[in-house]
């Protein structure tokens, strides 16, 4: 384990590096907000982000560095817990090495070690859930399975696709040997601490009429995600899961559904065709199965120590590290920010393959989302200053800032403290929760709008300008514009109008 450890220190300090290279993420302003209004849920996420996002904020400031600290230190975590499975697979000293260092080096694991969204602490909650699960089967002690509830539960209020990794442990458990737990209760208990540890968020969502339910219903009526056909999924998991990588994780995978020494873990080997097929029948994103791998590299790394072991080619584990470091060396500075932004366009550039866009709206951006949602926030705040200098003090009392998305909105109340700008008012997502906050509506600034729609509702329409152009960003020159005389009434009474879940 110390090797173990080495490696999770390692990639803990690569990350505190490199993790204020770029800008704020979209999604971190988002959180920034919603851990200023702290509930027991929010619309497109659960809880636990802005619960940690406040706390780190309050203990150790807000610099970027400081806000992408978990997100470390979760990573990191999971480098120990991957190679503790391949421990409690038979591995020993090489495959707990080879299966910690290939999870460092997987794409999807860098990026969510590179910036605080809910993806983050899911490779370690589910790798958490996975790992307790192994431990009730080989130590024959269903208490275990409470331990495994209490996680899935605390995943449950980080992200709630963990749900589907809990549903394909029952479907494997179901089709293998180890249907028996059922007869006992503690998997139930488990069962119901995971419930308990949601009830929270699962009341707040009964309270306001499953806003999160409502959501996903209209992002997939709208057809913004990218959706895969089963072969092009499994394609991109291949990806992003890092192609040098495959050849461990698949073999892990059939080593599981097929290995006579690993059949008492056989529900392994079902649990990921099961969860595949969810992901797939409900067009989810390729990274919605990332979490999933660990266990996986950790039962390839375990097969392929005892196949050196028995065929006595000792050369195969340094070579097997170095390529696995060069894989990973090699598509870092796809999903961390590595480069400088102008060299990793041209880096990007000749690559062999199209880095995947998960919506259609990051077609045209330059940048790959997770990049491109880095840049132009200051620019746009910049403009909504001018804009407010422009205002007489008077003015400037009851003045709202109405934004389009909680990007642009999250960026004004993070960014926009530097100018004295007040917080800002949308209909997306939660801020539409947080209503119009006792602004009348007759005095508006207003970003990303036309001209035309805002002459319908207000009486004069001062055109402020459009934020400076950041070629590198996806939110570019958005137009702000001073409204004043509401022609609507109040602006409580025409919020629900703003509503705008997408």
């Amino acid at each position: 384990m110390l090797v173990v450890l080495l490696l999770a220190i390692a990639n803990f300090l690569m990350h505190l590096y490199f993790n204020n290279r770029y800008g704020y993420f979209r999604d971190e302003f988002n959180y920034m907000a919603c851990g200023d209004h702290l509930a027991w849920g929010y619309v497109d996420h659960p809880p636990l982000i802005p619960f940690l996002i406040k706390l780190s904020r309050l203990l150790l400031g807000d610099s970027l560095r400081i806000i992408r600290i978990v997100p470390a230190l979760a990573t990191s975590a999971a480098v120990v817990l991957t190679g503790m499975i391949a421990r409690e697979l038979g591995g020993r000293r090489f495959a707990m090495a080879l299966s910690a260092l290939a999870f460092i080096a997987v794409p999807i694991y860098l990026n969510d070690g590179s910036v605080m969204t809910t993806n983050c602490l899911e490779p370690l909650l589910w790798t958490g859930c996975v790992y307790f699960a192994i431990l009730a089967i080989k130590r024959d002690d269903p208490r275990f399975w409470v331990w495994f509830g209490v996680v899935a539960g605390i995943g449950l209020e980080e992200k709630y696709s963990i749900a589907v990794l809990a549903f394909a442990i029952v479907v494997g458990l179901f089709l293998t040997e180890q249907r028996r737990v059922f007869a006992r209760k503690w998997i139930w208990l488990g069962g119901a601490l995971a419930f308990l540890v949601f009830l929270p968020n699962f009341l707040w969502n009964v309270q306001n009429h499953w806003p999160f339910v409502e959501l996903m219903h209209n992002i997939k009526a709208d057809g913004r995600d990218v959706v895969l056909s089963p072969l092009a999924y499994f394609a991109q998991q291949v990806l992003i899961a890092q192609p040098i990588l495959a050849p461990i994780w698949i073999t892990g995978f059939l080593a599981f559904l097929f290995s006579a020494r690993l059949k008492p873990y056989r529900f392994l080997g079902w649990c990921y065709l099961a969860a595949f097929t969810v992901f797939v029948v409900l067009k989810g994103k390729n990274y919605y199965l990332g979490p999933i791998y660990p266990v996986y590299l950790a039962c390839g790394a375990v097969v392929i120590e005892s196949f050196i072991a028995r065929s006595r080619q000792v050369w195969l584990k340094p070579a097997l590290l170095v390529v696995i470091l060069a894989g990973g060396a090699h598509l870092a500075p796809v999903v961390m920010p590595v480069l400088p932004v102008d060299q990793f366009i041209s880096y990007m550039n000749k690559l062999p393959f199209k880095v995947p866009r998960s919506e259609h709206s990051h077609m045209r951006a330059i940048l790959p989302q997770h990049f491109a949602d880095e840049f132009g926030w200051e620019e746009i705040v910049a403009e909504v200053n001018q804009a407010y200098i422009r205002l007489s003090p008077e003015e400037r009392q009851s003045c709202a800032i109405f934004a389009q998305n909680y990007g642009q909105a999250g960026a004004i109340d993070f960014l926009g403290r530097r100018y004295g700008l007040p917080p800002a008012l949308s209909g997306h997502q939660t801020y539409f929760l947080w209503g119009p906050r006792g602004y009348s509506g007759n005095c508006m600034i207003v970003l990303d709008d036309t001209r035309e729609v805002l002459e319908g509702l207000f009486e004069h329409v001062e055109y402020v300008g459009k934020s400076a152009d950041n070629p590198y960003a996806l939110e570019r020159e958005i137009p702000v514009f001073i409204c004043r005389g509401a022609k609507f009434g109040t602006l409580a009474a025409a919020w629900p109008r703003l509503k705008h879940w997408r």
